[in-house]
């Protein structure tokens, strides 16, 4: 797996919403559709809901890289999506669900609460690159909560560096010492946090505590990285599997291997994180 490859798992200035995205009267349409659809379902559980927001965009084409604009801003985009933004468009349209306004502007400012650190934007360093920081952060805020401690999950280190150690390979760090700066002091701060995760071997005896539309991360053991994948789970007939924009299909799809079969067959897979939805 080379530095390209990985650049896509990785996943405003205090001003009014600037969203970018190649249509955005197709986005609103997007949201409008999914809204309608949504609405006799609302009263479902949330992970139920969850799970139907992301069927929504099932064929939905995959695209990498579409959030890497300069300066940083919100990109919104419904008609493209790879793991990670499948994952962050699903949370903040079920949280527009459930909110007052469920208007196309009230999902944007959850898009971006769940996007970037405190919900703000001043430059690339803002944004949560490190999946395990984007749930560290996000269950301070009362969205996500991390289970694999309470589930049994065992104890995993993390010595995160690579975007401090490939800097080259992001045009926003690149001859940037102060974001690169920025982004090691992150990643060592996060690195100093207590992990938990499920091996690859035991996620069939952690399924009865895994749930549909939870979130599922996946553990790679590249060096300087945490997470590789992420999808949302879905269960069926006794099957545990899940939802994925899946780079290999180039689309999103419902992944046909059983999870713990899936993460035993990428070679550099070694676990899972579970993340549960509390919105």
């Amino acid at each position: 797996m080379n530095t390209k490859t990985v650049l896509w798992m990785l996943g405003l200035i205090c001003m009014p919403f600037v969203i970018t995205a190649q249509n955005s009267e197709q986005n609103e349409s997007t949201f409008n559709r999914y809204m309608s659809r949504m609405q006799p379902m609302i009263s479902q559980p949330t992970g139920d809901l969850m799970l139907e927001t992301a069927k929504f965009f099932l064929g939905t084409p995959y695209v990498a890289s579409t959030l890497e604009k300069e300066p940083e801003q919100l990109v919104v985009n419904l008609q493209e999506l790879d793991c990670m933004t499948l994952v962050e468009t699903t949370t903040a349209l079920v949280r527009t669900l459930r909110d007052k306004d469920q208007s196309f502007k009230s999902f944007c400012r959850h898009l971006q609460e769940d996007r970037y650190r405190n919900g703000k934007i001043s430059d690339y360093t803002d944004r949560l690159h490190y999946t395990t920081d984007w749930i560290f952060e996000n269950q301070k805020k009362g969205r996500v909560k991390d289970v694999n401690k309470e589930i049994g999950g065992k104890r995993l280190p993390l010595q995160l560096s690579f975007m401090s150690t490939h800097p080259d390979s992001y045009k926003q760090l690149k001859d940037n010492s102060i974001r690169i700066q920025k982004i090691a002091k992150k990643e060592q701060e996060i690195s100093a946090r207590p992990h938990y995760f499920i091996p690859q071997n035991e996620i069939n005896s952690h399924a009865g505590q895994i749930h549909n539309g939870d979130i599922v991360c996946f553990v790679t053991t590249v060096k300087g990285l945490d997470i590789s994948h992420v999808g949302i789970i879905y269960k069926t007939n006794e099957k545990l599997t899940f939802i994925h924009a899946s780079s290999t299909n180039k689309r999103v799809i419902i992944n046909e291997e059983p999870l713990q079969e899936y993460v035993q067959n990428v070679k550099k897979n070694n676990g899972i994180m579970i993340v549960h939805p509390t919105f």
